[in-house]
C-alpha cells in the first residue's frame, strides 16, 4: 500500500531487520505451542482479553471482552473456550472467525507487566456441555468460541510500564473522563469492559467513581 504524504517507507523483512537488528533468540525460544502451566494460570487470572480476527477482505478486526477473572477457561493444554455474553450483537469476530478461523488473543491480568499472546483456530459452537460451564448469575451464554491454541508467548511488559496502565494516580482523568452521556448513548461499551477489568486489580476498592453512569460496578466503592 503506497502512501505519497510519507518518506523512507519500509517495504522488505531485509530493510525492517536493518533498523531494529535480529530477534532475540531467547524470546523467540520461549514460543510455546502448548499452554503450560503457567500460561493457563494466567488465563485463569485475566478478567481482559482482545481478541483479533480477520474478514474475507483482509480487514482486521480487535474486540475487547471482558468479565470476571478466569471466564475462558483453559478445556485442555491446547482448547480454550470463550462464552459470548450479552453485548450490542455485531459478533464481528464471529463472522469473522465463520470464513477464516485464524485468531490472535491478548490476554491482560491487573497489576501485571506481562501480557500473554495466544494464536489458533476458532469454531462458534452451542455445545451444552461446554456452554453449562460458563453460567453467569444464572444465564448461560447462547454461544461459545473455540480456540485450538498453536502459538502461546508471554509478551515483555515494557509497553504496560512504559504507559503505567496500573497506575491509576498517574493517569486518573484519562481512565475515568469519557463523556457519561455519550458512553450512555452508545449503551454497553468499553466501560463495561473496563469496569470488569478492574476487578482484583490495584484500583478495587478504591474511592474511584464510575462516570459512565454505573450505580454499583463490581470493584469499586
Amino acid at each position: 500500500m503506497a502512501d505519497a504524504r510519507f518518506r523512507d517507507v519500509i517495504t522488505t523483512e531485509s530493510e525492517l531487520r536493518k533498523h531494529v537488528g535480529p530477534a532475540n533468540r531467547w524470546l523467540t525460544s520461549k514460543i510455546l505451542h502448548r499452554l503450560d502451566r503457567r500460561c493457563q494460570t494466567f488465563i485463569a487470572a485475566s478478567p481482559f482479553v482482545v481478541i483479533g480476527s480477520t474478514n474475507p477482505l483482509g480487514m482486521v478486526d480487535l474486540s475487547p471482552k471482558g468479565d470476571r477473572a478466569g471466564f475462558v477457561r483453559s478445556l485442555d493444554d491446547t482448547t480454550l473456550a470463550i462464552p459470548d455474553r450479552p453485548g450490542n450483537r455485531r459478533v464481528d469476530t464471529f463472522q469473522n472467525v465463520l470464513q477464516k478461523p485464524g485468531v490472535g488473543l491478548v490476554f491482560f491480568v491487573p497489576g501485571h507487566r506481562e501480557t500473554l499472546r495466544v494464536t489458533g483456530r476458532a469454531l462458534v459452537v452451542r455445545d451444552h456441555n461446554i456452554r453449562s460451564t460458563m453460567m453467569d448469575k444464572g444465564r448461560m451464554p447462547e454461544l461459545a468460541m473455540i480456540v485450538a491454541v498453536e502459538r502461546a508467548f508471554f509478551h515483555c511488559g515494557k509497553c504496560i510500564t512504559r504507559s503505567n496502565l496500573w497506575d491509576y494516580e498517574a493517569h486518573p482523568e484519562q481512565a475515568w473522563s469519557e463523556d457519561a452521556g455519550e458512553a450512555n448513548s452508545r449503551g454497553r461499551g468499553w466501560s463495561d469492559d473496563l469496569c470488569l477489568m478492574i476487578i482484583g486489580s490495584p484500583f478495587a476498592g478504591r474511592n474511584v467513581t464510575c462516570k459512565v453512569g454505573h450505580t454499583a460496578c463490581p470493584g469499586l466503592s
